[in-house]
């Protein structure tokens, strides 16, 4: 029988597997400081989300005049994923970030499952389950912090698969906008291949690449982020997926490549 929580985007839990990724490229506190210089030197508002592990969470924000788009990004969701913090933080330098949007960036999640190289917290909770019950006190700094924002035009939740070979991404998508993912997934291959297979991740596939699972929340026994935002802030949400056995410059190319592309369609 199939498993009814797949068509529901009921996520494959990986806490029994061991991720190939053993060490994080980069300490979290510095990751965080860099993200912070970078952005108050662009006119960012740094907002406190919480402390763990000794490391501040923080969320980057940036109003743009009249009526821009409203963009929010996260990463650093899992603590082996290094590729998404490293890629918002080259953003961030690059000042890719710039007047065309109202922006809202939120860089790293999971500092201590950063220092340990674990996809789950230091209390062996996986953050991207935790939305609707809210035991962390990174997801709890985190709500508290979105519940006080403006609905976003677009959401991306910027993540890696230890298990792909190749680039992929699912859609959030209930009132049928214009899709952007056909966009994100071509520019990401410039530097990945697009996975293969009819099913990712457990998942039938929607097109090549592109999972659109249905995602009513109401439905689910637990909420990643992207159901969380699909429910309260937004009707267009990505996550974006790298395969993290891939070198990592390719892998940060990759995220890059598909944000810009998103901004640049939208």
């Amino acid at each position: 029988m199939t498993n009814p929580g797949l068509w529901l985007g009921e996520p494959v839990s990986k806490n029994h597997r061991v991720s190939a990724v053993k060490t994080c490229p980069f300490d979290p506190a510095d990751l965080v400081a860099r993200c912070v210089a970078a952005a108050t030197a662009r006119g960012f508002r740094v907002e406190p989300l919480a402390t763990v592990d000794g490391v501040s969470l923080v969320a980057l924000t940036r109003r743009a005049i009249g009526g821009r788009p409203r963009i929010y990004l996260s990463a650093g969701m899992h603590g082996d994923e290094p590729a998404p913090p490293l890629a918002l933080l080259e953003m961030l330098e690059a000042d890719t970030f710039d007047d065309r949007a109202t922006w809202f960036l939120v860089p790293l999640l999971n500092p201590a499952g950063f220092r340990a190289g674990t996809r789950d917290n230091a209390a062996g909770i996986d953050l991207n389950r935790d939305y609707l019950d809210l035991k962390s006190a990174e997801v709890r700094g985190h709500v508290a912090w979105l519940r006080r924002q403006p609905n976003f035009d677009l959401t991306i939740c910027l993540h890696e698969d230890w298990e792909a070979t190749g680039f992929y991404l699912y859609e959030l998508n209930p009132q049928q906008r214009l899709s952007l993912a056909p966009a994100m997934l071509a520019a990401a291959t410039h530097d990945l291949p697009v996975e293969p297979g009819e099913v990712i991740d457990g998942r039938p596939i929607d097109q090549p690449g592109i999972i659109r699972p249905v995602s009513d929340p109401l439905l689910r026994e637990t909420w990643p982020e992207a159901i969380y935002l699909r429910h309260h802030h937004t009707t267009l949400s990505y996550t974006t997926e790298s395969p993290s056995t891939v070198d990592l410059p390719r892998r940060i190319a990759a995220q890059r490549a598909a944000i810009e592309a998103a901004l640049r369609a939208l």
